[in-house]
């Protein structure tokens, strides 16, 4: 496994939760590819650490379902499938409808709060419309959602997100999704935000139910063309005719 960049020694703070957030960013930043083998023993030499730490913090990662332990074999990054991508999103749609509700019977202040977070966010958004750069898209898209769950308040709603967010992340980044129409994901964005605004339940709930409807339909799109790319590269090339004499 090629070194990561962006690992650093974690010389006196060396716990096994600072290397599980530390590899998990590497990985949602594809700096540790899906379906790439851990290399343990390198990974120790890097963070000038003994196994122990590491191994837990890999534990916690298996156990998130960032990493997968093959046994016999090692531990791997997860490979997302198409059933895979689904379970995502429909926990997502889950989790973000159940903290929306919530944050409606919240107070009146703590939807404001909220609000004026994904406001922010929604605004760097779309100053992104011109330049197309889609891997900030995909963070400030995730981080919209982030802060929509974490406003109602439940940090174990709020964790259980984080892991949500990065298996989503993970997902764009391997099936390298742009976003070819920008101004209208700020839009699905800034109509949620609308909505929250406004108290609308129902309405918000819906736009919640499409966006991840909608986002489950382009990656899974996307997944089979570059599947259909993948097998046209594995085929043997056509002969050449011989030529007319």
């Amino acid at each position: 496994m090629a070194a990561p960049e962006g690992l650093f020694a974690l010389e006196g703070r060396s716990t096994a939760q600072l290397i599980a957030d530390q590899l998990r960013e590497e990985i949602i930043q594809g700096a540790i590819r899906p379906g790439q083998q851990i290399n343990e023993s390198l990974l120790a030499r890097q963070l000038n650490m003994s196994r122990g730490p590491l191994r837990e913090a890999l534990q916690r990662l298996c156990q998130e379902g960032i990493l997968i332990s093959r046994r016999n074999y090692g531990v791997f990054v997860l490979e997302v499938k198409p059933h895979d991508l689904r379970e995502i999103y429909e926990v997502r749609e889950s989790v973000e409808s159940s903290a929306a509700s919530k944050l409606l019977d919240g107070s009146p202040q703590q939807i404001k709060n909220t609000c004026e977070g994904l406001t922010k966010i929604v605004g760097e958004m779309a100053k992104q419309v011109a330049t197309s750069d889609w891997q900030t898209i995909a963070r400030l898209d995730l981080q919209f959602h982030s802060a929509l769950v974490a406003g109602m308040g439940n940090s174990r709603f709020t964790r259980i997100y984080k892991t949500l967010a990065a298996e989503s992340r993970m997902c764009i980044l391997d099936l390298e999704v742009s976003y070819p129409r920008i101004d209208v994901l700020v839009q699905e964005h800034q109509n949620i935000l609308a909505l929250l605004e406004a108290g609308d339940r129902k309405g918000l709930l819906e736009a919640i139910r499409r966006h991840m409807q909608k986002a489950v339909e382009d990656l899974t799109a996307t997944q089979q063309d570059k599947r259909i790319r993948a097998s046209r590269l594995l085929l043997p090339p056509v002969p050449t005719p011989p030529a007319a004499v």
